[in-house]
Order: structure tokens, then sequence, then C-alpha cells
């Protein structure tokens, strides 16, 4: 018997230290090798979204013009394999897995697609490299030149692909015919939502394999779906109006001036705003960092 037992004095309790050396292991295993507060692949993503988020903040006007352009031209190579496939099947959601081409051209060849704006450079502001200027010039830029790249390329679609016409007319008419209502206002934010979704999907990974399913899984969702995505969408109503639809700027204006804040509703509030709440603890470090490398460089 030992000294303390026989003091009446009690034993010390290995089991609680054991347990609680046993929760911080599993913690480590979950969490990884660094000492951040998050696992280490959300470490990684984070400082990916970073710096790319910085970049895409700071383009050159040229730069930004030239990715927005071609952002809605590859949205119009995804129209162009939409409407083959609409036309040979008659099938939405087959429609839509090949309007994910487009999407997929669109990364492969760095293109910027509106919604694709919402939680990459955010990040980067929220962390320090950015400014809420920028942003909002990237926005701004990104959009209209969505919409023209789209405008333009749907042009070419209607002239060389005449016997699209009739679909192309059907589908476009089919955004905008029920006009603003619960149903389309909820298929407006899950646009934004997943589109959003897709691009942090593509962070994680830099497997080409991987980067080709977001795209068609996308496609799949959203247009396949018949969600309701501004400048998608806008791409294939041009086409109708170019086609000989009834459908006036007027009544896309319309129509568009309601879809565009529900997308960034989707994806600001439902994923880009959890995301920033999950990594607070990065961002307020990197912000930290941030000052005193400005307070180096002009001390």
């Amino acid at each position: 018997m030992s000294d303390e037992t026989q003091q009446g004095g009690k034993a010390p309790d290995h089991r609680a230290h054991d347990g609680s050396a046993g929760d911080q292991v599993r913690e480590r295993v979950q969490l990884g090798e660094s000492d951040e507060a998050v696992e280490d692949k959300l470490v990684e993503e984070f400082r990916s979204t970073v710096e790319e988020g910085a970049n895409r903040l700071n383009r050159t006007w040229r730069a930004l013009i030239i990715t927005g352009l071609f952002g809605g031209i590859d949205v119009g190579l995804g129209l162009m394999a939409m409407l083959a496939v609409l036309a040979a099947t008659d099938s939405k959601l087959l429609a839509g897995l090949a309007f994910g081409i487009g999407l997929y051209a669109l990364r492969l060849a760095h293109s910027e697609l509106f919604t694709e704006d919402f939680l990459v450079p955010i990040n980067a502001i929220a962390a320090g490299h950015g400014t809420w200027r920028q942003l909002l010039r990237l926005w701004t830029v990104t959009l209209v030149t969505n919409l023209a790249g789209g405008w333009l390329f749907a042009w070419f679609i209607v002239a060389a692909f005449p016997r699209f016409d009739a679909v192309l007319i059907e589908a476009g008419r089919g955004y905008m015919e029920k006009g603003l209502t619960l149903e389309t206002a909820a298929l407006a934010l899950l646009a934004g939502f997943t589109i959003t979704l897709a691009t942090r999907m593509s962070q994680g990974s830099s497997e080409g394999i991987t980067t080709l399913a977001n795209a068609l899984i996308s496609g799949f969702l959203v247009v396949g779906l018949g969600m309701l995505h501004g400048a998608l969408n806008s791409a294939v109503i041009f086409g109708a109006m170019h086609a000989g639809a009834d459908i006036t700027y007027t009544s896309w204006l319309v129509w568009f001036a309601w879809v565009i804040p529900l997308n960034m509703a989707g994806g600001l509030v439902m994923l880009t705003l959890p995301r920033l709440v999950r990594t607070r603890e990065l961002l307020a470090r990197e912000r930290a960092a941030q000052r005193e490398r400005r307070a180096a460089s002009t001390g």
C-alpha cells in the first residue's frame, strides 16, 4: 500500500490524464501535421484561394476584359453541345451534361465566369490581400464581358446551325415564362450556390479528371434541372432572340435584374459566408501578417 493510501489520501487518477491525451491524439490525427485550428486540407485550400483571389483582383483591365469575354464564349461552346444533344435526344438531363463541356473549357482556358467571383476573391479580401473596390471592378467587368461574349457566340451558333432554331427558342422561352415566383427564386439561389460550390471543389484538387467531373456535374445540375443562372441562361436567351423568338431586350433585362441578385445570394450567403466563418482563425492570422508586411515596407 502506498504512503498516500496509508495517509487516507487518494491515488492519482491516471485514467483522466490518459483520456485527455487520447483526445489530443485523435484531434491531431484529424487536423493533420500543422498547428492550425483547422484540417491541413482546409489550410491548403485557404492558401490556394487567397493566392488565386489576389491574382484575380489585381488583373489589368485588358486581362479582365479578355478573360470575361472568353468566359462568355466558353459558355457558348457549352450551349452548342447542349443544343446538339437536346435536338437528338429531347433529354434535358443529357443536354445539361453536355453543357458541362463549356464549363470544362472555361476551367482549362482559365476564363472567368461571374459567379466564380464569390468565394475566391472575397477570401483574398478577408485575408487582407485586396480591396472591395477591386472586387466591384472584377464583378462588373466580368459580368458585362460574359454577356457580350455569350451574345456574340450565340449569334454564330444561330448562323451556323439554323436547324437548332426551334429547340433554342423553346429553351429561351422556358427560362423566362414563369417570372419571379417562389419556385424560380429558389432555382436562382441554387444556381448561384451550385456554381460557387463547383469552384470550391476545383480548388480542392488539381487533377484533370476532377476538373472534368466538376464541370459535368455542374452542367447536369444547373442546366439539366432547369436552374436559373444569369450569365449561363442569358447565352441561351440571346440565342433564342437571334433565332427569332418574341423576346425583347427589355423583358430579358427585367428577368436578369432579379436572377442575378438571387444568384449572388446563393453563392455568398449559402456558401461563402459559412466558409469565412470556418476559416476565421486563418483569416485573422493572414490579415495580421499583411499588416506587418505593409508596416515593414513603409518603415
